[in-house]
């Protein structure tokens, strides 16, 4: 079975590639900035910072963004300035799924236990652990508010790609497009299911990046660089 990259899961299914999201970290680069160093690959995972408010979510958002530190330590030898690193890619899961779970146990039913969720889920399937990031992306789209499960729902559907589960896959991506949220638009669910379908069905994939083509910038992209991918 192919294995599944955090990478495929976040830029390929074009998380990043749509406006919504860079006006996003535009208008909360100080929330982000307050994690440290954390990536823009990242950052819409991390959208439960937005709203928080009040000290007694202090607690929840150091663990969380610990969490997240580790999971941004790159893997092999140290840096020349001694920063940190992971021996292996190995070492590094552990640690980021223990401080992870930790943060979902000890903070079940928060945003950030929820965001702890998803980032576990990625991890399993980073690792080709795809029955384990399938539970854990359920998880977070059966439980989470409607923004956050939006998000696992999208990933949820690179995974059922990937464990040839193409028609469960196509219903939660049609479903998500007819559904959009904050996190997700529908051009989002449609460049998704674009990429995930153009194989078995070349036709309505190329029908659907020509819908999105004429779209304004970075939607409009997306859909140009997958339209050349499409079956000749």
């Amino acid at each position: 079975m192919a294995r599944i990259t955090r990478k495929e899961l976040k830029s390929d299914k074009f998380a990043l590639e749509v406006e919504h999201s860079l006006s996003f970290f535009e208008e909360h680069r100080k929330e982000i900035v307050r994690y440290g160093g954390i990536a823009i690959a990242v950052v819409l995972v991390v959208f439960a910072i937005l709203g928080y408010r009040g000290r007694q979510q202090a607690a929840r958002e150091q663990a969380l963004g610990r969490a997240i530190q580790i999971q941004e330590v790159p893997v092999g030898q140290p840096g020349p300035n001694g920063s940190s690193s992971f021996p292996t890619q190995q070492a590094k899961d552990d640690v980021a799924l223990k401080a992870f779970g930790d943060v979902k146990n000890k903070y079940a039913g928060s945003d950030e236990a929820e965001i702890a969720d998803y980032y576990m889920a990625s991890i399993h399937a980073d690792q080709g652990n795809l029955a384990e990031a399938e539970k854990g992306f359920q998880e977070v789209a059966k439980n989470g508010n409607a923004r956050y499960a939006s998000l696992a729902k999208l990933s949820l559907a690179e995974v059922y790609f990937g464990e040839g589960k193409n028609d469960v896959a196509e219903k939660t991506l049609r479903d998500l497009a007819a559904h959009p949220t904050v996190f997700v638009s529908a051009e989002q669910a449609n460049l998704a299911l674009a990429r995930g379908i153009m194989r078995a069905k070349p036709a309505e994939a190329r029908s659907l990046l020509d819908s999105l083509k004429n779209k304004s910038g970075a939607v409009s992209q997306a859909a140009v660089t997958l339209y050349g991918q499409l079956p000749r």
